[in-house]
């Protein structure tokens, strides 16, 4: 089945270079007619001019096909509202939303100051929030959309010195989950990806031969799946180099200790048998750890 995204509208933020001009140029290519949002600023965060996205926007038409420059901040509600209603006003929907906007502001916690932890959660999971928040109601109208969170290795696994860029990729997941619980009688699916690219986010992290083997458009292909009208929810694939992988939120089954004085020390002597991952479930929602530990404490009592 060929994935086609003919009379598909779609927004991509971040689009201006690396993997957001990666992902924007393959939905144009099967059809889509993009927004590209860029702030232009720095890996950073500093500055800002359109003309990145404007560039992205240039090569789709030439092309052959549609596409809208935008240069609003991710972190500006009110822009990010003007953003959607100018595709609204030219396309008369929005059905696919990639959140891939981010910066980095790299240090060990011990030395990150917190104004560039804050700044790095504004943008990545306040700047998804927001672009979620704008077209959710004309996805809801239309009984239609897909939306796409960017997370990463960090977020689901950590990394030295990205405390601030950890706990925005995962918190990602995390709205991710309950976004697609609340969109799926609507038929909004919502993923997320988590991406290992060479991008300017990446560069000097990695040896320049690994760098070569992850171009953005290897990513590129998990994008589309999750996008298209045929993508699952509630999915977090990972992509890089040509291999994908799927990331799991899981519970083990655990043991039933009770509340007894000797609990803690009951917990500690049994602690490998609580962390073993035999039968462990990825459950439906956030309700499935109550009613198992209830089913649990119901079971010893018997």
């Amino acid at each position: 089945m060929e994935l086609d995204f003919k009379g598909r509208v779609a927004i991509v933020t971040g689009a201006g270079g690396g993997l957001g001009r990666a992902h924007a140029l393959a939905l144009a290519a099967r059809g889509a007619r993009v927004l590209v949002n860029d702030l232009g600023g720095g890996v950073h965060g500093e500055g800002g001019s359109v003309s990145a996205a404007q560039k992205v926007v240039d090569e789709i038409r030439a092309a052959g096909g549609e596409a809208l420059a935008n240069g609003a901040s991710v972190t500006d509600f009110a822009a990010v509202q003007a953003m959607v209603q100018q595709v609204v006003d030219a396309w008369g929907r929005v059905d696919v939303l990639v959140n891939n906007a981010g910066i980095l502001r790299d240090k060990s916690f011990a030395k990150m100051d917190m104004a560039d932890f804050r700044t790095v959660v504004d943008v990545h999971l306040m700047g998804a929030a927001h672009c979620c928040k704008a077209v959710w109601p004309h996805m809801v109208a239309q009984e239609y959309g897909r939306i796409v969170m960017t997370t990463s290795s960090t977020g689901l696994y950590g990394n030295f010195g990205q405390s601030n860029y950890g706990a925005a990729k995962l918190a990602l997941v995390g709205l991710m989950q309950t976004l697609a619980i609340e969109g799926a009688k609507h038929h909004i699916h919502v993923n997320a990806l988590a991406p290992t690219a060479a991008t300017r986010m990446t560069e000097g992290l990695m040896p320049a031969e690994v760098l070569a083997m992850l171009a953005p458009e290897a990513v590129v292909p998990a994008m589309l799946v999750l996008a298209h009208e045929s993508a699952p929810t509630r999915t977090t694939l990972c992509a890089g180099a040509g291999s994908f992988e799927a990331a799991h939120v899981t519970m083990t089954q655990g043991v039933y200790i009770g509340t007894g004085p000797d609990a803690p020390e009951q917990l500690a002597a049994r602690l490998a048998e609580v962390t073993a991952r035999e039968g462990e479930q990825v459950p439906a929602n956030g309700g499935a750890q109550g009613a198992l530990e209830v089913q649990k404490a119901m079971a010893a009592r018997r």
